[in-house]
C-alpha cells in the first residue's frame, strides 16, 4: 500500500471513530509511521485531505450501490441492503460512515469538502427515488406514496439512527430507528 492510500485509510479510520475535529497531523503521522511533516507532501492541509477522504468515500460508496442495484432482485431487497450498508458501517456502534462523521464537524470544513458531502447526498437521494419508484411498480415496499419524499425520510433515517447508535456505541438504536421502514417490506 503506498503512503498516501495509508493516510486516507488511517484518517478515515479515525474520523469515523472521532470526527473530523478528532485528529490532528501528529495522529496519522503515529498511525502509518512517518513523520508529520511527511504527510504534508501528500495533503498540504487538512482541509485538502478531507475533501480526498470525501472524494474517495462518495465513489466508493457509489460503487456500493451499483452492485446493490445490479443484484438485488427487487426495491425492497435494495432497500435492505442499502440500510445494511449503514449498519455496517457501524461496527457495532463504535463508527459511524464518512459523510455522517464529516457533517457532524460541518462549521470545520471548508468549501470543497462540503460541496463533495453535497454530491454523496444528492447521488444518494437520487438511487433512493429511484428505489421507491420501483417499489411502487413492484409492490415489494408498501405505501409508497412519493419517491422523492421517502428518499429523503429514508437517508435522514439511516443517518440518524447512526448518530444515536455512535452515541451509545451500540447498534441497537440503529436496528430500532430502520425496523419500521424495514417493516414494509415485503419478504
Amino acid at each position: 500500500m503506498d503512503t498516501k492510500t495509508a493516510l486516507l485509510d488511517s484518517a478515515e479510520a479515525i474520523a469515523r471513530q472521532r470526527g473530523f475535529n478528532g485528529f490532528s497531523y501528529a495522529d496519522l503521522a503515529a498511525a502509518v509511521g512517518i513523520r508529520k511533516a511527511s504527510i504534508h507532501h501528500h495533503f498540504p492541509t487538512k482541509a485538502v485531505l478531507g475533501q480526498a477522504m470525501m472524494e474517495r468515500y462518495r465513489h466508493a460508496f457509489g460503487d456500493a450501490l451499483a452492485e446493490i442495484k445490479s443484484s438485488a432482485h427487487s426495491a425492497a431487497d435494495r432497500l435492505r441492503n442499502y440500510i445494511e450498508l449503514y449498519r455496517n458501517a457501524l461496527q457495532g456502534g463504535k463508527t459511524i460512515c464518512l459523510c455522517v462523521a464529516l457533517s457532524s464537524d460541518r462549521s470545520s470544513l471548508d468549501d470543497a469538502t462540503l460541496a463533495e458531502i453535497s454530491q454523496f447526498h444528492s447521488a444518494s437521494l437520487a438511487w433512493l427515488e429511484n428505489l421507491f419508484d420501483d417499489a411502487r411498480l413492484d409492490g415489494s415496499i408498501r405505501n409508497v406514496a412519493n419517491s422523492k419524499q421517502e428518499a429523503t425520510q429514508c437517508l435522514a433515517l439511516v443517518e440518524g439512527a447512526q448518530l444515536m447508535a455512535h452515541a451509545r456505541a451500540d447498534a441497537e438504536p440503529f436496528d430500532t430507528a430502520t425496523a419500521l421502514l424495514l417493516a414494509r417490506t415485503n419478504a
